[in-house]
Order: C-alpha cells, then structure tokens, then sequence
C-alpha cells in the first residue's frame, strides 16, 4: 500500500521566508537533514486536514484547509516506513496563525524561518529541496524518485 504524506511550505511572501525544520539525531532517517513540517496520513482524514495537523503538531502554526493550495507533489517508489511508496503531497500556506516553534523536540533539532534565498544553502531530506525550487520558480509540479 502506498503510503500518503503531507507536507507545508508555509510561505511569508513579504519578508522572502519560509518555515523548515531539522531532523534531529534520533530521526528515522535524514538527521540533522532540513525538512518542511511533514507527516503521515491518518485513516479517514483528508490529505488537506493532515497537513493542517501535522502543522500545528511540528511548528505550533495554525492554518485551515482554506489556507493550502496545492504546491507540489512527491512519488516515492519507496521510504523508510514505506516499502510500497509514498505519496507526498506538499501545500503551500501564505496564511497562517502562531509564530514557529519547535512543537516536537525529540524529533526535531529546530524550528524556523529561513530566508528563500539560503534555502539551497542547506542540506535536505531527498526531494523536499526539489519541491521547494519547484514553488518558489513555478517549475514542474511532480518529482517521480526512485522508479
């Protein structure tokens, strides 16, 4: 089964940021690796409320469903808790509540706003770097891995 993600650029247009995260050292996989605030779907919920969710979970911030526009998506042949594949649909929010905070500590080594032109200075999670591109240039909107 393929398994369904969801993922958030949380965008401030006016100040040129965006909201990332850091695996931290007892991450699953990618740590110390930068990351949008992502998570797994859960049964019954809509790909949009998972990303509502995940947000708040990771970062404290707040968006609704309204706020999220489709910005990319990810197809994985297969993950680390996916040996079928994922899905990874990444929003984009230019709305959102809270200030950024670092919600989940023993998962994450920060929380925070990153300046859009030092976004490719960092070392990602594979393809999340080629979501964010993607956004920020208007380019293709799917990135196939691993197939």
């Amino acid at each position: 089964m393929t398994l369904l993600v969801a993922a958030v650029i949380v965008h401030d247009v006016t100040n040129g940021r965006i909201v990332l995260i850091q695996r931290g050292p007892k991450a699953k996989f990618a740590r110390g690796c930068w990351d949008l605030p992502i998570g797994k779907n859960a049964p019954g919920e809509p790909v949009t409320m998972t990303a509502v969710r995940e947000l708040k979970e990771e970062t404290g911030l707040i968006v609704t469903p309204d706020d999220l526009e489709v910005a990319h998506v990810i197809h994985g042949s297969q993950g680390v808790e996916s040996p079928s594949g994922f899905l990874t649909v990444v929003f984009a929010a230019k709305r959102w509540s809270g200030e950024p905070m670092n919600m989940e500590p023993d998962k994450h080594s920060a929380v925070e706003w990153v300046d859009v032109a030092e976004v490719p200075s960092r070392t990602f999670v594979p393809d999340r770097l080629d979501a964010i591109t993607a956004y920020l240039t208007g380019a293709a909107s799917i990135t196939c891995s691993g197939w």
